[in-house]
């Protein structure tokens, strides 16, 4: 029987989250993927964003996912609205990462950890999610589409690509 959450919000209105928060999660899913912690599978139950939606219902079994879910829920905290919202957050960023080969450039993963491009890190934190609680991925390429930084930035290290 999976976990279930009662999200009092739609997904098109998950609290944005301060991108160093963001980092510490995604931080957290890999010291927790490294020594391979599980996690229950987990029931999320969105509030329409009008009484004439319905509710979105998901449903996490991914062995990753829900990996990283516990890490999350022993780190934040799965019962507070943050909490909540970080996890939905990544969970998008990494869904977005994997299927944007225009984001390649703003991300490196490799054996030392990763590096987040601080754009990508503040977009990641706070632009909207869909009705599907994915990133919308035009959205993320205007946003990210404006003049980059030039000094690396200090929560991330990331240089501009």
């Amino acid at each position: 029987m999976p976990t279930a959450y009662a999200i009092p919000f739609a997904p098109e209105a998950t609290p944005s989250v301060a991108p160093r928060a963001l980092l510490r999660a995604w931080d957290t899913a890999r010291e927790a993927a490294t020594a391979a912690l599980e996690g229950p599978p987990r029931a999320f139950r969105f509030q329409g964003p009008s009484p004439k939606v319905p509710a979105l219902d998901l449903l996490l079994e991914d062995r990753d996912a829900c990996c990283w879910a516990e890490a999350l829920d022993r780190r934040f905290g799965l019962d507070h609205a943050e909490g909540l919202a970080i996890l939905l957050r990544l969970l998008a960023l990494l869904e977005v990462m994997g299927r944007a080969p225009w984001m390649r450039g703003l991300f490196d993963i490799g054996r030392e950890g990763t590096v987040l491009h601080p754009d990508l890190l503040r977009a990641a934190a706070t632009e909207p999610l869909d009705g599907g609680a994915r990133f919308d991925e035009e959205g993320l390429r205007h946003r990210l589409a404006r003049p980059r930084l030039t000094m690396p930035n200090e929560t991330t290290g990331a240089t501009p690509a």
